[in-house]
């Protein structure tokens, strides 16, 4: 299955901390098929703290989406994240964007994920590798919802 996850840090060598979630991505069985360049932007919500480095990738990966969210989450405590406050700071941050055309509204789960139209930081990324792909909910490409942002 076709995946998109948005990469996000603020804390500590926040490009290397992309880099190895990109690597620990590969190490946990998933075929990286695309990367996008990293963007420095300001956090999102929660604003006084220091500003992010974002990217996205799209990998093909096996693991079901619940799976998969696991998957992250264990890369994200493997990489030294601890739960801070809701959008806080974090040494890495790993969020399922786009899971084919799957929609998920599930306790724990929710695909896409659901701010992703409203976040530069997402869609310009995203806009590098998948510019054709179509939100499933919107029926907006990803270069349309990126030029609305």
């Amino acid at each position: 299955m076709t995946v998109y996850i948005g990469i996000g840090s603020n804390i500590g060598e926040k490009r290397q901390n992309c880099l190895r979630a990109v690597e620990m991505l590969q190490a946990n069985g998933m075929v990286v098929t695309a990367r996008s360049g990293m963007y420095q932007t300001e956090a999102w919500g929660d604003t006084d703290q220091p500003d992010f480095i974002n990217m996205c990738v799209e990998v093909e990966t096996e693991l079901p989406p619940f799976e998969l969210l696991k998957t992250l989450k264990a890369i994200e405590v493997a990489m030294g994240r601890v739960p801070t406050r809701i959008w806080g700071p974090r040494v890495i941050d790993l969020d399922i964007l786009l899971y084919g055309e799957l929609v998920v509204q599930e306790d724990g789960l929710v695909i896409p994920h659901p701010y992703m139209h409203q976040r530069g930081f997402v869609l310009h990324p995203l806009r590098e590798i998948a510019p054709g792909v179509v939100h499933p909910l919107l029926n907006e490409s990803i270069e349309e919802l990126a030029n609305e942002v």
